[in-house]
Formats: C-alpha cells, sequence, structure tokens
C-alpha cells in the first residue's frame, strides 16, 4: 500500500524522485531533495530537515501510518488471543501430548541406535551379574566416524574383582589413553541403555554410576583454579562410588608440583584399592606408581604399545601389560611445530634432569612406600618382551603402515592381509 501511495504522489505532483521512508520519531514521511522542494504542494506538512532533503508528511500519509501501526497492535492481541485459546485446548489433553511426546521420543532413540548398529556392524553385548566386564575390540563409537584416512585401533577392556580391579595406564601423550577410558564408559552407558556397541563380542556387568575426572578446567568466577577443581571432583568421586561403580581417572595430580601431584595420585590409588574397590581406569604420566602393581593383587600395569626409530616414534594406539618409564612429550611438542632450537634445548635439559634423578636413586624409596626404582625397568622389560610387544617392533608394522587401506579392493586388502600374517609368523618363530 505504501508504494501504491508513493506512485499517486509522484504522478499527483511531478515528483518523480520523491521517497516514502519511517522512522520511529517521525514515523512514515515523504523525502524530497532540496532542489525539488520548491515544487512540493501546499498540503505537504515539513517535519524534519536534512543535509540535502527535506522530510514532509500528509494527511493522507498520517492517516496511512495510524492504520499500519494499530494494524500492529491488532495482530499482536490476535496473537496472544490464539496462543491463550491454544494453552487452554492443550490442558484438556496434555496427558495424552505428553504420552505421545514421550512415545516419539523413545521410538526416535530406539530407531537411531537400531540404525546406526545396524550400519557400523555393532554387536549385542551380553549382560551378567558376575561383576565382570569383558570387551573384546572395543572401539570408539564416536571418533571412529570422524576417522578419514586412519583405521581406528581397536582395544580389549577387562575389568572384574578378581584380579583387574584397577588398571594403571600409563604411556606417552597423544596416544590414546583418554580414548581408551572414555571409549569404556561411553560403551557402559550403550549397553547398559540397551543399545548394540562397537566391539567383536561383549559381556556386561550394570554398574551403578560412572564416575569421571577427565580434562581440565576452572572457575575462576568463583576463585576456583584447574587444581582446586580437580581436587573437589576427585573427593566428590572417593565418596561417593562403591564397589559397583566404574570409575574414570585421568591425570590426577598434574594441576601441582611434581612431588605433591605424585603422593596425591598415589594415595588416590591406594585409597581406591583398599577402601572403594570400584572397578577403576587410572591413567597417569607418573610412571613411578607402577611399582604399586606388587603391593595390590587387583591392580594391573597397562601401557600403550610405542613404536621407536631414533628420534622418531611412533604411537600404535594399543592397550598392552606392562608399565612406560618414559612420556615422549618432547616428540608431541616436536608434532606441534615447536621450534627446533626449543627442541633442542628441552632435550639437554631433559638429559640433564635424568642424570640428576639417577644420583638420587632413593627418590622412589621416599615417595613409593619404599619400592626399589628396579620395578620400573623389569615391569619395562616385561612389557617389551609381550608377544603383543614382538608384533610392534618387527618389520611387519613397517609394510603395514606403507598399504594405502582406503584405495584397496577388498580382494587385494585379504591378500595383503594374508601376507603381513605370514611374515608375523615368520618373524616370531611359528
Amino acid at each position: 500500500m505504501a508504494s501504491k501511495m508513493e506512485a499517486d504522489i509522484k504522478e499527483a505532483t511531478g515528483l518523480s524522485k520523491i521517497k516514502t521512508g519511517y522512522n520511529k520519531v517521525f514515523g512514515y514521511y515523504f523525502e524530497v531533495s532540496h532542489s525539488k522542494s520548491e515544487q512540493v504542494p501546499d498540503y505537504f506538512i515539513r517535519k524534519q530537515t536534512l543535509a540535502n532533503a527535506e522530510r514532509y508528511i500528509t494527511p493522507e500519509l498520517k492517516e496511512f501510518e495510524i492504520k499500519i501501526l494499530s494494524a500492529k497492535d491488532k495482530i499482536i492481541a490476535l496473537e496472544h488471543e490464539l496462543y491463550q485459546q491454544l494453552r487452554n485446548d492443550i490442558k484438556l489433553v496434555i496427558k495424552d501430548v505428553q504420552e505421545t511426546a514421550r512415545a516419539l521420543a523413545e521410538l526416535d532413540v530406539l530407531g537411531s541406535l537400531a540404525l546406526v548398529g545396524y550400519e557400523e556392524n555393532y554387536i549385542c553385548p551380553t549382560i551378567v551379574m558376575n561383576g565382570q566386564i569383558n570387551i573384546r575390540d572395543g572401539r570408539h563409537p564416536v571418533i571412529e566416524k570422524f576417522l578419514k584416512r586412519e583405521v581406528f585401533v581397536p582395544n580389549d577392556i577387562v575389568l572384574n574383582h578378581d584380579d583387574e580391579e584397577f588398571l594403571l595406564i600409563t604411556g606417552p601423550n597423544m596416544a590414546g589413553k583418554s580414548t581408551y577410558m572414555r571409549q569404556a564408559a561411553i560403551l557402559m552407558i550403550m549397553a547398559q541403555i540397551g543399545s548394540f556397541i562397537p566391539a567383536r563380542e561383549a559381556s556386561i556387568s550394570p554398574v551403578d554410576r560412572i564416575f569421571t575426572r577427565v580434562g581440565a578446567s576452572d572457575d575462576i568466577s568463583t576463585g576456583q583454579s584447574t587444581f582446586m577443581v580437580e581436587m573437589k571432583e576427585v573427593a566428590y568421586i572417593l565418596e561417593n562410588a562403591t564397589h559397583n561403580s566404574l570409575i574414570i581417572l585421568d591425570e590426577i595430580g598434574r594441576g601441582t608440583s611434581t612431588f605433591d601431584g605424585l603422593s596425591i595420585a598415589q594415595a588416590v590409588v591406594e585409597h581406591i584399592c583398599k577402601h572403594i574397590h570400584g572397578k577403576t581406569l587410572f591413567a597417569t604420566h607418573y610412571h613411578e606408581l607402577i611399582c604399586l602393581e606388587e603391593s595390590y593383587s587387583k591392580l594391573k600395569n597397562y601401557t600403550v604399545a610405542v613404536k621407536e626409530k631414533g628420534k622418531d616414534v611412533a604411537f600404535l594406539r594399543r592397550i598392552i601389560r606392562g608399565g612406560a618409564d618414559r612420556s615422549y612429550g618432547i616428540h608431541v611438542a616436536r608434532l606441534a611445530g615447536l621450534p627446533n632450537s626449543v627442541l633442542k634445548r628441552a632435550e639437554v635439559i631433559l638429559e640433564s634432569l635424568e642424570d640428576q634423578s639417577h644420583d638420587t636413586s632413593d627418590l622412589n624409596n621416599r615417595v613409593i612406600g619404599g619400592q626399589s626404582n628396579n620395578v620400573v625397568k623389569t615391569t619395562t622389560k616385561q612389557a617389551s618382551d609381550s608377544p603383543l610387544g614382538n608384533l610392534f617392533t618387527h618389520s611387519v608394522v613397517d609394510s603395514l603402515l606403507e598399504v594405502d587401506v582406503m584405495s584397496m579392493t577388498p580382494i587385494e586388502a585379504l591378500n595383503k592381509l594374508y601376507e603381513l600374517q605370514e611374515e608375523a609368523r615368520k618373524g616370531g618363530g611359528k
């Protein structure tokens, strides 16, 4: 309607460049440049003067404005009336609406779980009540989905109250410790809500709750540091976890000094092993803790398989029995792109610190309850002597890394797998 009025005014006045506009102060107006202001009819009422133009209103335009503004009020009132009427109508059938919504939500969840289970070849876990969790070749459902040029490396998860109640996981940064633990938690949740899970096979005893302390965060608004938040979360877990809980703890004590953090980490391990006895995954860079395996029969050391070739390090993403004696932090820094000068200086400092550590060989005896440093070396050697360790250090890994899986046909992949298996058997003397 405004455009029609503008066209009529142009025709009636001969002002071809007249414009119609609106602002909150003056409402609707006609705008005419100064050069054409002498041609403005007498019934135009001046409302505002600009640098290059004058703004006018007319009785007809004012009437139009009143209609438009009143129409907006009527629209809002009508919308409110219809909304209130809808609310009143829904009140009469609110129970039916809620039940329908719940049913649709349940169908949506079950349908989604069924679809992803079918598309990704998930398996149906067996639910048992013997307190054991046994998952063979479990995979993280989210990370696996987003990997493009890599194949997700599956891992077994074994937890029970007999001999593997507490898994102490050591190993380098970026090698997959956190993924492994989060994977255990998410597979348990999926199994307990009735979903199929990404694994080869699984038998799972339900847990009453899953407690996690993963990642770093602070609460500056209340004056709590990252370490304070971490300690509060750990305190909550130690107070509320039970024999039937699954406990996930990642890097406890890393937010403070080395000795403080190591002491807290060991004390937490001992408290869980002595008093809570919940099924626990505990990842740490404090490889000094691996000697606790000798003190607690239900605690077992696990680490992430690593292949070294000079300064090159390959993280194989496999969780194997044994403990690590280093964290490969400088290697991760190199992957992140730190300058070579910084990396070389870090290596010199690290070597100096390690020499000092050897000179004070009684450090572990004071901190780790009198256990000998020889435990670290023995456990690491046992890990490297395991059959899985021999496989990872074999040249078959080099051949495997050279394979372009994404470009192979199924038959080519099967033939290559047979070749690698034969090579692995020969290398293992089988």
